[in-house]
């Protein structure tokens, strides 16, 4: 038996204004250009003003707000559209799975066009060549040809109507790495070695180089040397002037080419620009090329006329005050969301900087203290989840460099003296024992929590572990020297 009934319950909704903040906090500097000319564009009643006009763009918020008591844009709105216009939420907003798209500083040839144009110094018909161009295409940006010839052959075969063999692929492959740099179009590590190491002029540190490669690649690759010496009957010191020529090859030939698309291209924006003035600090944000918004006067003068007529607007006219209405009403939320990024940026920062007043002071990563997101939550009155979007991708510019927002966060450990410290000088310390160790008895994550303990600093050996990997220092076998 079907019957209605009534319940009430509570429930929390973000207004379009928390949404539309929510999404540009996430944003970079450069990122907020782009969305601000992307809005410009999409909203007509959007205008930019210049840096020296900050006071009008105050006041002519002030005054929109205040013409709303003479005329009310909802009455030209349906019901259905109290809230955020369609429109809004069908922009192009940015996520955290979304692939920012980067802009090259310059253009100039891609590693695979240097490598298609050494193909003209070799007689090769146009089949040959159509394969040829097909094996670069396929070769990645280390330099290394990682799929199987057989599946190239497959593909060759279907995309291009061109029936080949693998052995016809192995011919052609031998010529690409014969091209610059040395070691191109390599199917692994070893063979890349080896290549460039017969590129070199032969001598016995050479040839044992080959040797210890092509036979004893994996103790090498392990640091075995006591296995190495054995099994091919060397002398340390032959293998020591070995080591010395496999260390001096480079593993990613393709990386040797200067590619302006990498990501290393990339120039980093600071969103903030710390300064010292009368020994207090000065955080400004750095506003870029983003221009300053206001809404477009004429689209405000178009709606006062429409209320002016009071009752008498026809259906056409009524079609086109909702479309303006629409766009003011977007232009506002737009300019409020701008106005709360900055203020939530400016305060984030704020308590950061006051939080690590000695570090920002000296620039000595020693005086970093330890800062977790919910420090800054909770001074900020802030979610944790609205720090940690504030964080994402924002660097800052000090007197002493640049540094990710993020670098200035770390966990606290005790000393035996019970006073806090940061993870990062921990890290800084354990560093400092592995360069100063012995390398040819270097320390194992025993040894270093006994060091460290000696100093001072109680850790587990597990966290010494993590503290290494995050340093991308490698297990003591593999630090070994002879």
């Amino acid at each position: 038996m079907l019957k209605q009934t009534q319940n009430l319950k509570q429930q929390q909704k973000l207004t379009p204004l928390q949404l539309q903040t929510i999404k540009l906090l996430e944003l970079t500097t450069i990122e907020l250009e782009e969305r601000i000319k992307s809005e410009i564009e999409e909203n007509p009643a959007l205008d930019e003003t210049e840096t020296d006009e900050q006071k009008e763009l105050d006041s002519s918020i002030e005054k929109n707000e205040e013409s709303e008591d003479e005329f009310s844009i909802k009455d030209f709105l349906d019901d259905d559209d109290d809230s955020i216009p369609t429109y809004k939420s069908q922009t192009n907003n940015y996520s955290n799975e979304s692939k920012k798209d980067n802009f090259a500083l310059s253009s100039g040839e891609s590693f695979q066009q240097n490598l298609i144009d050494q193909l003209g110094f070799h007689s090769l018909d146009e089949r040959q060549r159509s394969v040829a161009i097909f094996l670069i295409g396929s070769i990645d940006d280390d330099g290394y040809l990682r799929r199987n010839l057989s599946f190239i052959c497959d593909d060759i075969a279907f995309k291009q109507n061109v029936n080949t063999t693998k052995e016809e692929l192995e011919q052609i492959l031998k010529i690409i790495q014969t091209f610059e740099p040395t070691g191109v179009g390599c199917r692994n590590l070893q063979e890349c070695l080896l290549l460039q190491l017969d590129a070199k002029h032969a001598s016995q540190s050479v040839n044992d180089a080959k040797e210890i490669l092509s036979k004893c690649f994996e103790e090498f690759t392990k640091k075995h040397y006591e296995k190495i010496t054995k099994k091919l009957n060397i002398t340390e010191d032959n293998l020591r002037n070995a080591i010395a020529e496999i260390v001096k090859l480079n593993p990613k030939p393709g990386n040797l080419f200067s590619d302006d698309y990498s990501e290393q291209g990339k120039t980093i924006i600071p969103d903030f620009i710390l300064d010292m003035k009368d020994g207090e600090f000065i955080i400004e944000l750095n506003s870029y090329n983003a221009p300053y918004l206001r809404i477009n006067a004429n689209y405000m003068q178009m709606m006062r006329e429409y209320a002016s007529k009071k009752g008498k607007v026809n259906a056409q006219d009524k079609e086109t005050a909702q479309f303006i209405g629409q766009k003011i009403t977007s232009a506002k939320y737009f300019i409020d969301a701008i106005r709360q990024r900055q203020k939530t940026l400016l305060s984030v920062m704020k308590i950061i900087v006051d939080l690590q007043h000695n570090y920002f002071i000296a620039g000595d990563e020693n005086q970093l203290k330890p800062m977790i997101l919910k420090d800054v939550a909770t001074r900020t009155n802030l979610d944790v989840s609205t720090v940690s979007r504030v964080l994402n991708g924002k660097y800052i510019q000090t007197h002493f460099g640049i540094f990710p927002l993020r670098y200035f966060f770390s966990e606290s450990v005790n000393t035996k003296d019970g006073e806090d410290v940061s993870s990062r000088e921990i890290k800084s310390i354990l560093q400092k024992c592995i360069i100063d160790e012995d390398k040819s008895n270097p320390l194992n994550d025993e040894q270093l929590v006994s060091t460290l303990k000696q100093k001072g600093y109680t850790i587990a050996r597990r966290t010494i572990a993590k503290y290494r990997e995050q340093l991308n220092i490698p297990v003591a076998r593999l630090r070994k020297e002879i």
